[in-house]
């Protein structure tokens, strides 16, 4: 059958992985299920995977729609919330970057904010050059070593989500720095 065949492909790919794995759209992930919720989505049989994408409202929606193309695997990886970041690249040049997990404010993100602008701009414009698009937004994240993890590419405009700048509708072509959330009064 053609979920047997998909479940074969998933646990094929995760063969390359000794670990627990990350089962994703390449549009989606499926973070509104349970498991993202208790594991943040780790997975370790591709049966337990195809049941967290089957499970995902988020992954069904971009499936009926069809807005994915490819179901992909990689490393999981536990990531501290405070350290991910949306940055969203204008014509070759990172012209915003935001927090990405807007749970909230986190004292650490103040003292390194303009280390983290700086090293996302370098990577930028180490890059640019490979990316599909010239205008495009991508997850990253850095590892407790300030070591750069590309998590995930994304279509610029809807429906990627803006996050903490919370429209698409402003002038892209100024720099606006990095957006955190800010300690409240």
């Amino acid at each position: 059958s053609e979920v047997y065949n998909i479940v074969n492909r998933i646990s094929k790919a995760q063969y390359a992985f000794s670990r627990n794995t990350f089962v994703f759209a390449d549009t989606t992930a499926p973070t509104d299920t349970e498991r993202f919720a208790f594991k943040k989505g780790a997975v370790y049989s591709a049966t337990s995977a195809w049941r967290n994408l089957t499970e995902s409202t988020k992954i069904r929606t971009a499936a009926k729609n069809r807005e994915f193309e490819c179901i992909c695997v990689r490393p999981f990886r536990n990531m501290t919330n405070y350290r991910e970041f949306r940055l969203f690249i204008f014509e070759g040049k990172l012209a915003l970057m935001s927090q990405y997990w807007q749970t909230r404010h986190y004292h650490r993100l103040d003292i390194k904010k303009d280390f983290y602008w700086a090293e996302a701009e370098e990577l930028v414009d180490e890059i640019s050059w490979l990316l599909p698009v010239q205008t495009i937004v991508l997850d990253i994240y850095f590892t407790s070593k300030d070591q750069i993890i590309l998590i995930d590419f994304n279509k610029w405009g809807k429906p990627t989500d803006p996050l903490l700048v919370q429209s698409w509708d402003m002038d892209w072509n100024n720099e606006h720095g990095i957006k955190i959330i800010p300690l409240s009064e």
